[in-house]
């Protein structure tokens, strides 16, 4: 793996992960879990569309909070079969920060994830109840040669203001490709250039209540 795909990670108050290379956290510095439960899983009006087979496709794996709270709440919900995961990563985060990362939600299934064996989470790996996959690589890229689709996106790049490649209306066309009929989004963002882009790719967009100290986020169907 090229150095520049390599994550560099510093802790802010000792255990909020930050990207040195976008500074940005991984996560709300408020309750990272909460904000994904917030943003991503009712965004998505999830747990309650879960059913054997739901797909959920994702920018920005990161530490895998996202994973593994979506996990739990499939498990929860007992809707039966695997949940398929799908996650594009450019810059893939060390497992030894990962483990630091995810020690803060010791309630989530962080086993599915963590390995002494490897030093990034495997390109795939399954289980009774789910399928992952990490594609690694510019999403730009690797997004247009995916054959799959996705129920549900979670779109948690970093900020559009810091990482404005994971926004472009060129990607968020691509997303809504990838989009099964009446599949959703759902982002922490509202900017005003990402909202139009997601329009104009074929969403019904709509602003609505953020989480914590964010005012508002978006999220939208698949016209």
């Amino acid at each position: 793996m090229a150095e520049r795909q390599r994550e560099r990670v510093d802790w802010r108050d000792g255990d909020v992960p930050v990207s040195t290379l976008f500074d940005d956290p991984y996560y709300s510095l408020e309750n990272g879990l909460a904000e994904t439960r917030h943003v991503f899983l009712a965004g998505n009006d999830l747990p309650a569309r879960f059913v054997p087979g739901f797909r959920i496709a994702e920018l920005g794996f990161g530490t895998g909070l996202n994973f593994l709270a979506a996990l739990a709440a499939f498990r929860a919900a007992g809707a039966g079969g695997k949940l398929h995961f799908t996650s594009f990563e450019a810059f893939p985060m060390p497992m030894t920060e990962m483990s630091k990362a995810l020690a803060q939600f010791p309630d989530l299934p962080g086993d599915v994830l963590l390995s002494d064996q490897t030093a990034y989470v495997p390109p795939k790996l399954a289980g009774a109840d789910y399928e992952l996959q990490v594609i690694q690589g510019d999403a730009r890229q690797t997004l247009p040669a995916w054959n799959g689709q996705a129920d549900a996106w979670f779109l948690d790049g970093f900020s559009p203001a810091k990482n404005p490649e994971l926004w472009e209306a060129a990607l968020m066309a691509e997303v809504a490709r990838h989009t099964a009929p009446g599949g959703t989004f759902a982002t922490y963002t509202a900017a005003g250039d990402v909202r139009r882009a997601l329009d104009a790719a074929g969403f019904d967009v709509t602003r609505v209540p953020g989480f914590g100290r964010k005012r508002h986020m978006s999220v939208g169907r698949l016209r």
